[in-house]
């Protein structure tokens, strides 16, 4: 049996690591934190992602956490609508909407399908790699070499693989903004005048201001996750992160300051946003493939990061053939290399249009989401659907 070696127990490791044993591979998934730890609270996965889950036989266990109910909408940081789109519309489009879920549920269910596919063993968690042939297919860890027939590299934007294999290569930039996340207890968040907040008074929406971002989300078990970016210097840390949010963000519209004010400050993540600026020549190099952040990192903007490492382990399964491993990781990099490129640009784009500050430029920004929106209310949509309409290689070729 053809043995695979995954470097990573994240979103993009977990997700090759089914693809592959579901393709009779053997596969040992090497963590090297003391167990699967997820980094920040929330994620999305949209109907690409789900149609990718549907082809590990995932999809529905994600679909159960879906908490969506009501418009989707894109807002100003004073609560004026700029565009929106609907459940209904989305489902209809694309067979999918997008499910927001906590990271750590995701990684759970991945975790699971790894071990009902392969057994318990197929994970090792305190196993640090380092070092990888990748001519030889050899992993070294700290408990001792592997040899395998295809060696996954998942090991995150900071990837060490990645270094290895493309020497000299530039690594990921900082995209100019920091990011916050934090999950928030409906039950804990009050009003201005001290009422319980309803899941009502909770939509689901985006609101831009001048270089800044904050989303809301309402999580299964009626938990809120919210994110927000705003310009800073990269490394930067404040003694306390819930009023450096509410500086930044506490005069916004509802529910967004008492969302942050009951936020509990020793649970709020901070951290730097990178991308892949310069695209990588190939995901591969000899029997060594990459997946995920590791091969294409990008901004958040899009929603994509997990969904498109979801896609690359699909495609690596779909792909992969011990009995030509050049030829079959080759095929690899083609299937994936010009579509994850695009969606890093796109994704970069309205990173950029986002943390746009000076006012005349922001006016003009909203005037022409809202005037775009007039024209075709389904603006939102249409903007995701290349993306969105993706489908896994078997499903494409019926």
């Amino acid at each position: 049996m053809a043995r695979a070696v995954v470097i990573g127990g994240g979103v993009g490791g977990l997700s090759a690591g089914v693809a592959l044993l579901r393709k009779g591979w053997e596969v040992t998934v090497l963590e090297r934190a003391p167990a699967i730890e997820p980094v920040g609270s929330g994620l999305a996965i949209a109907a690409n992602a789900l149609k990718a889950l549907d082809a590990l036989g995932l999809g529905d266990r994600v679909r159960a956490l879906a908490h969506a109910e009501g418009p989707l909408m894109l807002r100003r940081a004073d609560g004026r609508r700029l565009t929106a789109t609907t459940e209904e519309a989305a489902d209809g489009a694309y067979g999918d909407s997008v499910v927001v879920m906590l990271r750590a549920a995701l990684l759970d269910i991945l975790a699971g399908g790894l071990a009902e596919a392969g057994g318990p063993d197929c994970l090792r968690v305190g196993t640090a790699v380092t070092g990888v042939d990748a001519q030889r297919g050899v992993v070294r860890t700290s408990a001792g070499d592997l040899a395998a027939d295809l060696v996954v590299a998942a090991d995150g934007i900071k990837s060490l693989t990645r270094r290895a294999l493309f020497p000299g290569h530039p690594d990921p930039s900082y995209a100019g903004v920091t990011v916050w996340r934090a999950l928030i207890p409906l039950g804990d968040v009050r009003l201005d005048d001290g009422s319980p907040c309803d899941p009502s008074r909770v939509p689901r929406s985006e609101s831009w201001g001048r270089g800044a971002v904050l989303g809301v989300h309402l999580l299964a078990g009626d938990q809120v996750y919210i994110y927000a970016t705003d310009v800073a210097p990269p490394g930067g840390a404040a003694p306390d992160e819930r009023e450096e949010l509410l500086r930044r963000f506490g005069d916004w519209h509802e529910p967004i300051p008492a969302l942050l004010r009951a936020a509990d400050p020793a649970r709020i993540i901070r951290g730097d946003i990178y991308y892949q600026a310069t695209p990588l020549p190939a995901y591969h190099r000899g029997r060594v493939a990459l997946v995920g952040d590791a091969a294409h990192a990008m901004t958040p903007n899009l929603g994509q990061g997990a969904c498109q490492a979801i896609e690359d382990a699909v495609v690596l399964g779909h792909l992969a053939d011990p009995a030509r491993p050049g030829e079959s990781l080759a095929a690899y990099t083609a299937a994936r290399k010009e579509r994850t490129t695009r969606i890093v640009r796109r994704s970069l784009t309205l990173c950029r249009m986002s943390r746009l500050r000076n006012p005349l430029a922001v006016w003009l920004r909203d005037s022409a989401l809202t005037a775009a929106n007039r024209i075709s209310p389904d603006l939102m949509l249409r903007s995701m659907d290349e993306i969105l309409r993706w489908r896994p290689p078997a499903e494409a070729a019926r």
